[in-house]
């Protein structure tokens, strides 16, 4: 259960391998018999089917251990990134979304992406690099002296955005862009915390980096608008 990665790359590796033959042997046979099956694509069918019941018998086994879980998601989104991007497979063809798009391991998803969104704020807020601009010493770079939190945290939507574009519904999709707002209004209320202690020194050095941080999310959220 802690080796999801095995059975993921082994089909990879077996996709890779065939991939000549089926494309040099088989598909002329194929398109002699007029046949409209493309060869390659059924063998990755095929074995995602495959994938599909073993992820389905693993699942409820690890759904409430957080590490486990965590770990299985990390590498299915991997292995469909490859599978898409490196073998052409098609988002017509069954994928190990729809798995992942089930009620049960959906929602416990949402509950563990939640849950190490809030750990890793935490810690960025926490560092002591929190609000230090990383390129403070490259005035052409930092024009608004962005600190290291905020920069942080646009990453986190980022990735967050990153690993849920490929579900295959709206509605789910729409379930996780309801995280990250939460996320962006529990980000502000710690900015607004932080700013309560500083008001005594509203031109001092933290204060400042709050506005900047502030500016800085406005405008990227602002940028992220065009993007359904």
């Amino acid at each position: 259960l802690n080796k999801p990665e095995w059975y993921l790359t082994q089909v990879l590796m077996w996709i890779g391998n065939h991939s000549k033959f089926l494309d040099d042997k088989i598909q002329p046979i194929l398109d002699k018999a007029g046949s409209s099956v493309n060869a390659g694509l059924e063998f990755s069918r095929a074995l995602v089917m495959l994938i599909l019941e073993k992820l389905a018998a693993d699942i409820p086994c690890l759904l409430y251990d957080d590490t486990l879980f965590c770990h299985l998601v990390d590498e299915v989104l991997l292995f469909e990134r490859e599978l898409y991007s490196v073998h052409g497979y098609l988002s017509s063809l069954p994928s190990c979304m729809h798995i992942l798009s089930e009620e049960s391991c959906f929602q416990r998803w949402l509950t563990v992406e939640k849950k190490f969104a809030l750990q890793k704020m935490d810690s960025m807020l926490s560092s002591e690099a929190a609000w230090i601009s990383q390129y403070k010493d490259i005035t052409d770079v930092d024009e608004m002296k962005v600190p290291d939190c905020a920069e942080t945290f646009m990453t986190l939507l980022l990735v967050i955005t990153d690993r849920y574009k490929n579900l295959p519904t709206a509605s789910r999709k729409l379930q996780f862009l309801g995280l990250q707002k939460e996320l962006v209004d529990d980000f502000r209320i710690r900015l607004t915390q932080v700013m309560k202690e500083e008001t005594r020194a509203s031109l001092g050095f933290r204060y400042c980096a709050i506005l900047n941080a502030v500016n800085y999310i406005a405008t990227v959220l602002a940028d992220w608008a065009d993007n359904v």
